[in-house]
């Protein structure tokens, strides 16, 4: 039997999850669903395309909803408004929100019976399962997270809700000498600042204030605020012709030590992406999957990926798993 899974949204990542999930056989996508009005919406593979007001019905066959709204506004009202419905999945990135959002999300699906998957993907999601795992392995070590290059979009929708925004691309871009220092086991103490730099591109509609604009931006909270930010205004066709595509990735480094302090670890995991909504949408699906498979077996409430066994992540059988991964 297929999972019949349901997309919220269509953006970079509703087009992102719709990919993945026709590369999973034991998949089925039922439906995308949009705010906007169905008839304007053109999916790449075709499915069809139904209004939300379905959706909040509460009656639409579907084993998990994978929501692809953003974290500054969306997914807080969202995902728990949908929790109470079906199974749900997001991405929500807003780290300093999280406890908040859980919260939320947990006592929506424990009153539905379902199960509510928050803060999934690469960052938060799966760095941050390599940040525990290095955590467990050398307890009392550092661990240091960079981001980058590459365009966040979390960060540009952000922006694209500022008034008087028609279009927006933020990169976040690693300092180099932080990075060196961390990979060769100096372990420097270092600020936010200090890790990363934010650099943004803004194309302003017409006669809109370009130095509030600006200033939102740079004093934006949970985003820019702690950042050195610079802010570029450029015309539709430069956004288009150089920054089109969504690259992204980064490192999580974790450094430690054994027996008498003396002997030094560095743990890396690294990502390099192409297509940042791409990867998400392929690391959500393979959660749809566990999501899926912890209802089915009795389990409701909000989960992050903490809580969620590696194997439950593939369609393989444990004995296959055993046989060519171990």
């Amino acid at each position: 039997m297929s999972i019949k899974v349901g997309i919220l949204g269509y953006g970079n990542l509703g087009k992102g999850v719709e990919q993945a999930v026709a590369h999973n056989a034991d998949m089925e996508l039922v439906a995308v669903y949009s705010r906007r009005d169905p008839a304007t919406v053109k999916t790449v593979t075709g499915v069809k395309v139904v209004s939300t007001e379905v959706l909040d019905a509460g009656k639409e066959d579907i084993d998990v909803l994978i929501i692809c709204g953003g974290s500054a506004t969306d997914l807080p009202e969202m995902t728990p408004k949908y929790a109470a419905l079906y199974n749900v999945i997001d991405s929500f990135d807003t780290h300093a929100n999280i406890p908040v959002h859980f919260g939320n999300v947990d006592a929506a699906a424990k009153s539905s019976g379902k199960i509510g998957l928050i803060s999934c993907g690469w960052d938060p999601g799966m760095f941050s399962l390599n940040r525990l795992y290095a955590e467990s392995v050398l307890p009392g070590g550092t661990a240091y997270t960079f981001w980058g290059k590459g365009v966040s979009q979390g960060h540009s929708d952000a922006i694209r809700r500022i008034d008087g925004v028609k279009d927006a691309r933020q990169y976040t871009v690693p300092v180099e000498a932080a990075l060196e220092a961390v990979r060769a086991g100096k372990n420097p103490e270092l600020t936010t600042r200090e890790k990363h730099t934010r650099l943004c591109y803004v194309v302003a509609e017409d006669g809109a204030d370009k130095a509030r604009i600006e200033e939102e931006i740079k004093t934006m909270p949970n985003y820019f605020a702690d950042y050195d930010t610079t802010v570029n205004f450029i015309t539709e066709e430069e956004m288009k012709q150089n920054h089109s595509g969504l690259p992204h990735g980064g490192s999580v480094i974790y450094s430690g030590t054994t027996g008498d302090g003396s002997k030094n670890h560095v743990i890396e995991y690294k990502l390099t992406l192409d297509s940042n909504p791409e990867f998400t949408g392929s690391v959500l699906t393979a959660y749809a999957r566990a999501v899926y498979r912890m209802n089915e077996r009795g389990e409701n409430g909000a989960r992050t990926v903490f809580d969620v066994a590696p194997a439950l992540l593939s369609p393989l059988s444990g004995e296959d798993i055993r046989a060519h991964m171990l």
